[in-house]
């Protein structure tokens, strides 16, 4: 136990921050085409690499949060990922339609999620994880 904080309660943290960008990163996979017009109507002037980097960042990455394989380099890398899926894909602040409130609750969502990766960041993966299994990191 560090500060308190179960090495179960951390593998549920690890296993709940993933999932979201498993799911989401799979389905960007399978409708790759449909994630690049996505990243059109978002305003990326590199849509097909905006689309591979979510792909990395939601399918790798998140993956090696989960199993906790690096996991305080991964999970600053989320961190960094929420931020900007929160400024560029959901700013609220230039929405005046009825998308407004799916927007906002997208920001703050990530913004929620950031926090999770930040405090991953300084607990690390707990004893069950690739990280406490090799010794890359003091669980």
């Amino acid at each position: 136990m560090m500060n308190g904080v179960s090495d179960e309660l951390i593998l549920v943290a690890r296993l709940l921050l993933a999932t979201l960008f498993l799911i989401f990163g799979w389905r960007k996979v399978r409708d790759y085409s449909g994630t690049v017009s996505q990243m059109v109507d978002v305003g990326f002037a590199l849509p097909a690499l905006a689309t591979a980097v979510s792909i990395l960042m939601e399918l790798p990455v998140a993956f090696m949060v989960a199993i906790g394989m690096f996991t305080r380099p991964a999970a600053g890398l989320m961190a960094l990922y929420a931020l900007g899926t929160a400024l560029i894909g959901h700013r609220y602040w230039t929405v005046k339609d009825k998308s407004y409130v799916d927007s906002l609750e997208g920001f703050y969502k990530d913004l929620g999620l950031m926090g999770g990766f930040l405090l991953l960041c300084i607990t690390g993966a707990g004893k069950y994880s690739i990280d406490a299994l090799s010794g890359i990191a003091a669980p």
